[in-house]
């Protein structure tokens, strides 16, 4: 049976590692990733377009200062996405925080494990822990960066614009400006909450590893002759 000082400090690794699971399910969930406003400017319309979005859904409008303006639309970022390097790297940053998720829940399901039984000897005590909390923080950061890429150097945002207003011409788009929004900066706590995770298991083995040391000592200083009898 666990002693008290493991349950309570896998319980709290528990309650970390879950977190980061439940916070990538709402970053899956919520649109609110970035907001890009791109300048148009042609004979008719002069203004901006605001494009905010998230991983599966979005919506837009138009700022004119003079020109017909249409109706706020929402969309579908996917079916928007022409079968192109911006599709593809979307759909890999939604494969990398999907995997990510996964790997919180099996991170979660260990520490709940351990909290409970003692596996030490196998992948399932907290060398899983480990491995599957490092490599959530490590997949997340990856869709952090993927996105960041294909909004900013792979034009995203004008990609969509461009085509939920075909009546414009490319040549009518000027430069764009993005504002990220709390859906993307989510990512930054998700690695937190599974680096705490680490930290967690890693004090109370350094802990374990110490008192198992402190026991050994008597025995090694005790005089040889007791030692025999």
């Amino acid at each position: 049976m666990p002693t008290t000082k493991k349950i309570l400090m896998f319980l709290s690794s528990f309650l970390t590692s879950f977190g980061a699971f439940i916070v990538v399910c709402s970053m899956l969930g919520t649109q609110e990733w970035v907001s890009s406003r791109i300048a148009i400017s042609d004979s008719s319309s002069n203004g901006s377009l605001i494009v905010t979005y998230g991983l599966f859904r979005g919506k837009s409008r138009q700022e004119f200062s003079h020109g017909l303006e249409e109706s706020d639309k929402d969309f579908g970022v996917l079916e928007k996405l022409n079968t192109s390097s911006q599709r593809t790297l979307h759909l890999v940053t939604i494969l990398f925080l999907v995997l990510s998720l996964c790997a919180s829940l099996l991170s979660s399901g260990l520490t709940f494990y351990n909290s409970i039984s003692n596996p030490y000897q196998t992948f399932l005590g907290p060398v899983g822990v480990y491995t599957w909390s490092g490599l959530g923080a490590f997949l997340i950061f990856v869709a952090m960066i993927l996105f960041v890429g294909n909004t900013q150097s792979n034009h995203l945002s004008k990609e969509l614009a461009q085509t939920l207003y075909p009546v414009y011409p490319a040549a009518t788009y000027g430069g764009a400006t993005h504002s990220y929004g709390y859906s993307f900066w989510l990512t930054l706590l998700v690695i937190l909450l599974n680096v705490v995770t680490v930290v967690i298991i890693f004090f109370f083995q350094k802990a374990r590893y110490q008192r198992k040391q402190e026991e050994r000592k008597p025995m090694e200083s005790a005089p040889r002759d007791g030692i025999l009898f």
